[in-house]
């Protein structure tokens, strides 16, 4: 046979191979159902699943065998509407779309090699079994470039309807029990799908350059914070554009200072105290809501997490709801040592520390990784500047000094 006929030869066998094919779709799927459920440990394993699984499987080689046969053109072929459901329900699971891909590759690999040799039984002649093989693989592949097309893009837009309509009814339950709208706890649990009998670190976590692209931005922050204090699941509530909220499920002395988030993020977090239950669950956010004040009025950088652990925090927290008096107790407890300007946040740093440390120069420097002469000279400088000795107004002296940590430069002079 010359070229031409070979071509002609393959094509007829490629159609009487989809006879074959369509009579034998029964075994084909549960083969391809068994296996993918074998070794795909992504997909879902429970009957309605599989049972769905299996329409998709079944309608995937009916068309398929439509477009062997030359019913229809590739380029009118769709995903079966079996197929279009089975990722939806994949989307609403939350499984991951590379599962949904490597079905399709998985299932395309097994065909292929039963069509292999069934061709090589039923097509003598070696060039058109050779031709016939091509031609099956060059239509499948333009078969699952199509239709993985459709079953993608139902996935990813089911995802964002699912995602949006389960953040709002999450958002919904914690605002009703933040306005005091006591709810039955199995119910707040199920609605959120996070268990409430255990310890809880709610994070506030915003971007103030609230852009369209922030919108994927806490889960890696998220995801790091996660990782350093060893957490569950988190609950993270999208509250809006540019916040979210989030809950962390840690140990009671979970502590997350001294976390910094990836170089270039332009995210801030505020963290809350650590507490237990549904009440704790309240509180730990209405703490990060707290932080995330003292925060914006100190100016904290992107990038940075404060955190309510920190009990200087938790003092500027009460500071920061009453600026004009915050700044008249920095003015009168400080006086010149108030100034904004590096030279003198240097001396109020070291001097706050120095109080903390019980007025400690060797323990000062140790903490601030100084020498001990420079904490001295600097201490006494301080000392100089407020005019005052260090017992007189000590409370106010250190609520002063814990004010200009975090509140400045809104409360320097």
């Amino acid at each position: 046979m010359g070229e031409p006929d070979v071509e002609a030869a393959a094509r007829d066998a490629l159609r009487s191979f989809a006879t074959v094919m369509g009579q034998r779709a029964e075994m084909l799927t549960e083969l391809l159902v068994a296996r993918s459920t074998e070794l795909i440990a992504e997909l879902p394993h429970d009957p309605g699943l599989v049972d769905l699984l299996a329409g998709s499987v079944g309608s995937n080689l009916e068309t398929l065998t439509h477009l062997l046969r030359g019913h229809v053109p590739v380029d009118d072929v769709r995903a079966p509407a079996a197929a279009v459901e089975y990722a939806r329900r994949l989307a609403q699971r939350g499984t991951p779309p590379g599962a949904l891909l490597r079905a399709y590759r998985l299932g395309q690999q097994l065909v292929l090699a039963w069509a292999g040799d069934e061709i090589a039984g039923r097509v003598r002649d070696p060039r058109t079994a050779l031709r016939t093989s091509q031609l099956l693989t060059e239509t499948s592949f333009a078969y699952i470039d199509a239709v993985s097309e459709d079953v993608m893009g139902a996935y990813q837009g089911e995802r964002e309807r699912w995602l949006a309509h389960r953040s709002a009814t999450r958002r919904e339950v914690v605002e009703a029990l933040l306005r005091g709208e006591r709810r039955d706890a199995a119910h707040v649990e199920a609605a959120l799908g996070y268990r409430l009998a255990q310890h809880h670190l709610g994070l506030l976590l915003w971007d103030d350059e609230a852009t369209v692209a922030a919108a994927g931005a806490p889960e890696e922050a998220i995801a790091r914070i996660v990782a350093h204090l060893g957490a569950g699941t988190p609950l993270v509530v999208p509250h809006d554009r540019g916040t979210w909220w989030a809950w962390l499920p840690v140990d009671a002395g979970a502590d997350p200072r001294g976390l910094d988030l990836p170089a270039g993020s332009s995210l801030r977090v505020a963290a809350g105290r650590v507490a237990h239950g549904l009440d704790g669950l309240l509180a730990t956010h209405r703490s990060a809501v707290a932080t995330q004040r003292v925060a914006q009025v100190g100016q904290v950088p992107p990038g940075r997490l404060v955190s309510a652990a920190d009990p200087t925090v938790r003092a500027a927290a009460l500071l920061v709801g009453d600026l004009p008096a915050t700044r008249a107790l920095v003015a009168d407890a400080l006086g010149p040592l108030a100034a904004d300007g590096d030279a003198a946040a240097r001396l109020r740093e070291t001097l706050l520390v120095f109080v903390q440390e019980r007025e400690s120069h060797v323990a000062t420097a140790a903490r601030l990784h100084l020498h001990r002469n420079t904490v001295k000279y600097r201490v006494d400088r301080a000392v100089a500047l407020r005019g005052r000795p260090l017992a007189e107004d000590r409370l106010d002296l250190e609520l002063a000094l814990i004010a200009c940590r975090h509140l400045a430069p809104a409360v320097l002079t």
